[in-house]
């Protein structure tokens, strides 16, 4: 008994939720004569709402939307230019980016949305520059996608409005492209206008350094200091070949005890007919003389005529020799003895021979000192002026090296025309609309009726007000 009387005094103290939540709504509601004042307050938002709405599906003009969307690479390109023996020119285009602070499709999009553009395509499909509506341009996130819609009260006007539009963008950007080339060569002109000045005045240098010195290039320098070493190559052969001839003809007149005046004279008279003829016949009586000396004393008729017929062959080889050869009638005599045999005539030959080739080397030998000492006394100016030349061919190449690289780098930029204009292309062409974009009378009464309920949400909040405020707040 005393359980069923608990169970039941738990039941009163702990009501169920639907009756806790009834009890709150009923105390809640409003007197009777306030539902007017309600009706009367929820009406007029509601009325407008739905005014609102029907008015905006009957009478919003009819949108379409041409959609079309644009993508820029992202690589870069670089080129290098090579001359051979005069320079090198290179030309890199950086990504577009690759810069933190600079964003290309933020420049076509403002682009995109430029006055001149945006006039341009309407001139292209003949319409006024304010009927031309503002084209939407939306930046898709980490892409270099621009997504591009342009609205026409047709299908067709949105699709021609967006294809002007297109085109209009890629015709601005050809002619900012082909402005800032023309820029570009008409700065590069000057520049190397400037340094072709320069390398006509490097070149009228080195040709008037070349005119007075004589001096054409580095490589006659290196012939000249060839030479002199040549020279002095020379100059050791002709030493050791005088040394050589010198010490044969000191030999072979040692050995047959005659100078090289003499053997001269000896061959003078034996290549003279009638001294040979006086020789051979002074040989012959001589040999005769000598024979009967042995069995003939000096008194004897026949001795005295063989020795009166010597006597007389001397003296005319005396006379024979002084013309022949300018000498005595006793220097005669002795080369009566040189002259007899073809044997030391050769060996004569060959001291004269030796003699002269003595005389030739000590020439030579004196000519090629010459030829030095004079190489010598030019090797200091030569140097000054080897190196000038030096100085001079460096400023000409280095200046000409300026000038071809500038010239080809002009050639380079030119190569290249989307280096700050990056190159544009159209992932998706302009679309032909298939469906209205506005007005959409799903989305309106949709949004008719979420505005509805939310009325309806804001005055059962009134309504219901003062209980929940004693719910949250028991002792106020």
């Amino acid at each position: 008994m005393s359980q069923h009387n608990h169970q039941q005094f738990v039941d009163v103290r702990q009501p169920r939720k639907l009756v806790r939540i009834w009890g709150v709504v009923r105390d809640g509601l409003p007197s009777v004569g306030r539902y007017r004042r309600y009706i009367i307050a929820l009406l007029p938002p509601l009325l407008a709402i739905w005014f609102l709405t029907i008015a905006y599906i009957a009478l919003a003009p009819t949108r379409y939307d041409s959609d079309m969307t644009l993508i820029l690479p992202g690589s870069g390109v670089g080129g290098t230019l090579n001359l051979e023996s005069i320079g090198q020119a290179s030309a890199t285009t950086s990504s577009a980016f690759s810069s933190p602070t600079l964003s290309p499709t933020e420049n076509y999009k403002r682009l995109l949305m430029s006055d001149l553009v945006v006039s341009t395509a309407a001139s292209q499909i003949g319409e006024e520059a304010g009927d031309f509506p503002t084209p939407d341009i939306r930046l898709v996130d980490q892409t270099n996608l621009i997504a591009v819609s342009v609205s026409g009260s047709t299908p067709d006007q949105a699709h021609k409005r967006s294809t002007a539009l297109r085109e209009a963008f890629l015709s601005s950007l050809d002619t900012l492209r082909n402005d800032e080339a023309d820029a570009r060569e008409e700065a590069g002109k000057v520049r190397i206008e400037a340094l072709a000045k320069k390398v006509a005045a490097a070149q009228l240098k080195l040709l008037e350094f070349q005119g007075r010195s004589g001096l054409v290039s580095l490589d006659q320098f290196n012939s000249r200091i060839a030479a002199m070493d040549d020279l002095k190559a020379r100059e050791r052969e002709a030493r050791t070949a005088r040394s050589q001839t010198a010490a044969m003809t000191r030999r072979l007149a040692s050995n047959l005890r005659v100078s090289a005046g003499t053997a001269n004279r000896a061959l003078r008279l034996s290549s003279d007919p009638a001294f040979q003829n006086l020789l051979r016949r002074y040989s012959e009586v001589l040999t005769d003389e000598t024979e009967k000396s042995g069995t003939l004393g000096p008194a004897h008729t026949r001795m005295a005529q063989v020795r009166a017929e010597r006597e007389e062959l001397e003296r005319a080889m005396a006379k024979r020799g002084a013309a022949v050869a300018g000498l005595s009638a006793s220097t005669i005599l002795n080369f009566a003895e040189l002259s007899v045999s073809d044997t030391r005539a050769s060996l004569f030959e060959g001291l004269l021979v030796g003699d002269s080739q003595n005389a030739g080397s000590a020439a030579a030998l004196a000519e090629i000192r010459n030829q030095i000492g004079q190489q010598t006394a030019q090797s200091g100016k030569l140097v000054e002026q080897a190196s000038e030349l030096a100085s001079l061919t460096r400023e000409l190449r280095v200046a000409e090296a300026v000038f071809s690289s500038a010239l080809a780098r002009v050639d380079t930029n030119k190569s290249d025309p989307f280096a700050s204009y990056p190159l544009v292309q159209t992932l998706e062409a302009p679309t032909m609309p298939r469906a209205k974009a506005s007005p959409k009378p799903a989305f309106a009464i949709g949004g008719a009726v979420a505005a509805s309920f939310l009325l309806f949400i804001g005055f059962m909040l009134l309504w219901l007000r003062q209980p929940i405020i004693r719910k949250l707040l028991p002792n106020a």
